[in-house]
């Protein structure tokens, strides 16, 4: 089964229709670090990290880790270490992963650009929580698929390590 993600920020799983935010710079197919996009393709699901001082274990069938204050997840297209998580300190450019805001609270790593990492052609791509704006829409992603805290949490329940995510540019 796949998550079918569309343009205008649209999330469709298992019949149910979702609004989600995408990369401010809208869905390409030429992926590049630091462009604001969402990458269009099909791509698996591979893990989710979660703080466990903010919430409860989610429950779903894909792998799960908590998270620490020490992780990060390397975004420097030059070190080997590339679009991996990784432990602080770290030699390479580092987004962190614990953060002070709930977004990364819950974290879907996207399969994206990672077996292997191509340099530059983008990292970090996750499902995590959407920022939300005074007026409640969604705001725009640095590339990553976002949602409503509690429909990413319904959405984890039926997810399974063969469950896909499909970003549609049309």
């Amino acid at each position: 089964m796949s998550i079918q993600v569309r343009p205008g920020g649209l999330l469709i799983w298992q019949g149910k229709t979702y609004e989600c935010a995408l990369g401010k710079s809208g869905i390409t197919s030429a992926k590049q670090e630091g462009d604001g996009a969402t990458p269009v393709g099909f791509y698996p699901l591979r893990e989710v990290f979660y703080r466990p001082d903010r919430l409860a274990q989610p429950a779903t069938d894909l792998p799960l880790t908590q998270l620490n204050p020490a992780d990060h997840w390397c975004d420097d297209p030059d070190h080997a270490d590339y679009n991996q998580k990784v432990v602080h300190p770290h030699r390479g450019r580092v987004e962190e992963l614990w953060r002070q805001d709930a977004v990364y609270d819950v974290i879907v790593v996207i399969g994206y650009n990672d077996k292997p990492a191509l340099k530059g052609k983008g990292s970090a791509i996750f499902m995590h929580i959407a920022k939300q704006a005074n007026n409640g829409k969604l705001e725009p992603t640095e590339g990553c698929v976002a949602l409503r805290r509690d429909d990413l949490l319904e959405i984890l329940e039926g997810l399974t390590p063969k469950c896909q995510i499909e970003i549609f540019d049309s």
